[in-house]
């Protein structure tokens, strides 16, 4: 099978960017954005020769970009010996195939990059496959970009005439691959679903932890759980959701997951890709939701996260907002996070301060969710005791002549085996 990167430079090395400012953007947003995407692409080990902001009134339809200014920044990028053309802006098939034919460089956009990190990081089975399904959903209208000569055969057909070409044999291939890796991963999923229900059956309430990538979740859950999960200075550190138990006061314990990191303009298709990754965040009993309090940019980080959490279909869960990285921060830095958020915390996942807040908070979350009961379990009952404590929440125990009586919570679905032991 061609790969539609095939026309592409086995290794690009030097990269020239584009940012495009459009009139319905707010002002700065094009360059805060250009400065992500050089983030991203120095993440695939590129080294960035240029960056170029362009004022653009009106899209066209063959270059996006006027023929005048395409021209100009074409001039620019082969001055800088640039490889690789990256836009800020999605470009459509036919735009992407009109760069490389005006260049002569590989020409890709902000969809391509995300998707090549997130092949780079993918670990487990299941985020390969989902990767793999968005890579190939994403190159299946670009297949042309590898073939120049169309209409090239690959032998006869079984009555004579034209054969096959090599551009439908290439988009029959895929699509057979894509719906191969469909069913793989719906397998996938399918097992994981039977380990979650094995999980519930003693349920442990469970959050998940959400917000921008590089915010520091994968160091929160470190720090909290004791977890050893991959924490470094880079976008899309973790693709990999990992659960880890924390124990709160009084025995309390909570699932904590840890989920992939929200992006601006993240590729709609890895969205629908990793719904089932994140579908942790959907089913959790709340969200701790991270920004990085010295970033200049957490106003939109706060939204974009939001936004995704909509199209996940979880914007109705509690949240508890978190500002990190506060043994950093600056005290201009903390009044922006009180006036954008004045509920949140403050915390620094590094060295601890804020932390214990922060727990306090889960336990509230707790509470609000399951309601307290008094209990009164004959001393001949200890399991029912151990059992408590082990699912539950126990916040006094006191014992008497005839039994323990307990005060504490219990999710719901434990109802039923309570149930004889509850004081009216």
């Amino acid at each position: 099978m061609a790969d539609f990167l095939t026309d592409k430079p086995a290794k690009l090395e030097r990269a020239f960017l584009v940012g495009v400012q459009t009139p319905e953007m707010p002002a700065g947003e094009a360059a805060e954005l250009l400065a992500e995407l050089r983030e991203l692409v120095e993440n695939l080990r590129i080294q960035v020769a240029r960056a170029e902001l362009v004022n653009l009134r009106r899209a066209t339809p063959a270059l996006l970009l006027g023929s005048g200014k395409a021209e100009e920044l074409v001039a620019l990028a082969r001055a800088e010996g640039a490889d690789v053309i990256v836009f800020d802006e999605e470009l459509s098939p036919a735009q992407q195939r009109n760069w490389e034919e005006l260049s002569g460089l590989a020409v890709i956009d902000r969809q391509e990059v995300i998707l090549e990190i997130f092949a780079d990081r993918a670990h487990t089975r299941e985020a390969i496959l989902q990767v793999a399904l968005a890579r190939m959903e994403y190159s299946l209208p670009r297949l042309t970009r590898a073939w120049t000569h169309l209409s090239r055969q690959r032998g006869k057909g079984a009555m004579g005439g034209e054969g096959e070409t090599q551009l439908e044999q290439d988009r029959r291939i895929v699509r057979d691959r894509i719906t191969h890796l469909k069913a793989e991963l719906a397998a996938v999923v399918r097992q994981r679903d039977i380990q979650r229900r094995r999980r519930q059956r003693v349920p442990v309430p469970t959050c998940a932890i959400v917000g921008y990538t590089n915010a520091g979740k994968s160091t929160l859950l470190n720090t909290l759980t004791g977890a050893h999960v991959l924490a470094a200075d880079k976008l899309f550190a973790t693709l990999d959701p990992t659960t880890r138990q924390l124990a709160l006061r009084g025995n309390q314990k909570l699932l904590v997951t840890d989920t992939v990191g929200f992006i601006r303009r993240l590729p709609h298709g890895l969205i629908e890709a990793f719904k089932a990754t994140l579908e942790e965040v959907v089913i959790a009993d709340f969200l701790i939701h991270v920004l990085d309090v010295t970033s200049p940019h957490f106003e939109h980080h706060h939204a974009t996260t939001l936004g995704v959490l909509g199209e996940l279909g979880a914007a109705g869960r509690p949240i508890i907002t978190v500002f990190n990285k506060v043994d950093a921060a600056t005290p201009a830095m903390l009044a922006r996070a009180r006036q954008l958020e004045p509920g949140a915390l403050l915390v620094s996942a590094r060295s601890r301060e804020g932390l214990d807040l922060l727990e306090e908070r889960c336990l509230e979350r707790i509470a609000e969710a399951h309601a307290v009961t008094e209990l009164l379990v004959p001393h001949s009952r200890y399991d029912v005791i151990a059992r408590l404590h082990a699912v539950g929440h126990v916040q006094s125990e006191e014992q008497l002549d005839d039994g323990v009586r307990l005060i504490g919570r219990y999710p719901p679905a434990q109802a039923a085996f309570f149930a004889p032991f509850v004081v009216p």
